[in-house]
């Protein structure tokens, strides 16, 4: 496609909704419900080859799978095969959290993390699945221990010039990362709160929410933690504390402004024990300085609002001045279409918000 071609914005909704507007965002319209009965935790829109989204899912009575459609949500497929433990496995799948694409030499390749904690890898365009033993029998294993939302593994990172390395989030085990391809991976916690203390193994046990990623610069990761934001400029080999300006420390989401590695989006809530806006008023933190600051950018945000935002209910675009979206518990879109400074509300009422995910698609698709 051409650069002078128009472009349409799809945002997708999380909770079996979608939402479309041109490149201008100013007037956007809903369709749905889709994947209608299914909790979707997540959704990839891979642009390698047929763009195609993959929906990480799951019911109360078909438990957790994988949808995929290659019409930009208008159908689903439910995949035949889907991440699972062995059957001699300790571990049993709840959910599906995230489905990440592999690297750009390796157009059929994904990465998914589950709860129980795992990490899979498919090698056929989801197709089939099979599990990384290197984290589903990690020498810690037995002291991980979950979170509210279970032994998560929520975040999959890679680094695109180097297939060998791959970082991993769990709650509430830490960050992982692989320089051998998954082979083997090493916890790289070192300057993180741990959660529980007296461990035998010293270097697990922290409550890690979401991490980002520079594209730029792949060893500069910043992470919203249960007890604090932190950012890495090495890796993950030392973490320092970035909370400057921030009114609370606890929060879910953490996004980055794609074009400018500077800037990160966060959306802070009152406590581990009030998981609401602080005093009722939705409030985006956000930072020029890749952390060394945040400034609050709430204008337009109601007041009154007493819901909360989920780990992957946080999103941006790839306009040329990005859009930034989220979505909360009680049903809430929000978003700015100038990095923050304006935020304007979704014309809907949903249910609770698991995710928001944004991709950009050719007029008349």
């Amino acid at each position: 496609p051409t650069a002078k071609r128009r472009r349409t914005r799809l945002l997708h909704l999380t909770n079996e909704s979608g939402l479309r507007s041109d490149d201008n965002r100013a007037t956007w319209t809903l369709s749905g419900p889709v994947l209608k009965g299914w909790k979707v935790n997540n959704i990839l829109f891979d642009t390698r080859g047929t763009p195609t989204l993959y929906a990480a899912v799951g019911h109360f009575v078909y438990g957790p799978t994988v949808q995929v459609s290659t019409d930009f949500g208008a159908t689903w497929k439910q995949q035949e095969n889907s991440p699972r433990f062995s059957k001699d496995s300790t571990s049993t799948l709840k959910n599906i959290w995230t489905i990440v694409p592999g690297p750009d030499k390796e157009p059929d390749t994904l990465y998914a993390g589950t709860d129980d904690a795992g990490l899979f890898i498919s090698r056929d365009r989801g197709a089939n699945w099979e599990g990384i033993p290197s984290i589903s029998e990690h020498e810690t294993r037995g002291e991980w221990m979950g979170g509210a939302g279970g032994l998560c593994l929520h975040t999959i990172l890679l680094d695109k010039g180097n297939a060998d390395r791959i970082w991993v989030g769990i709650s509430a085990a830490g960050v992982f990362r692989s320089d051998d391809g998954g082979k083997s991976f090493l916890p790289k916690n070192e300057g993180m709160p741990i959660i529980i203390e007296g461990k035998e193994h010293k270097c697990i046990g922290s409550c890690v929410h979401s991490l980002a990623q520079d594209p730029g610069n792949p060893d500069h990761i910043f992470q919203q933690n249960h007890q604090g934001v932190l950012r890495t400029l090495d890796g993950g080999e030392q973490w320092e504390r970035i909370e400057t300006g921030l009114t609370s420390k606890f929060g879910f989401p953490m996004v980055m402004d794609p074009h400018d590695p500077n800037r990160l989006y966060i959306i802070p809530q009152e406590a581990d024990e009030y998981r609401i806006f602080e005093a009722g008023k939705p409030t985006v933190f956000r930072t020029r300085n890749q952390g060394a600051s945040w400034e609050p950018v709430r204008q337009g945000l109601p007041e009154n609002c007493y819901s909360g935002v989920l780990r992957h209910a946080m999103a941006t675009d790839t306009c040329s001045v990005p859009g930034v979206y989220f979505g909360t518990s009680g049903g809430q879109v929000f978003y700015s279409v100038d990095g923050g400074d304006q935020w304007q509300t979704m014309p809907c009422a949903l249910p609770r918000i698991l995710a928001v995910t944004v991709m950009t698609i050719e007029a008349g698709a």
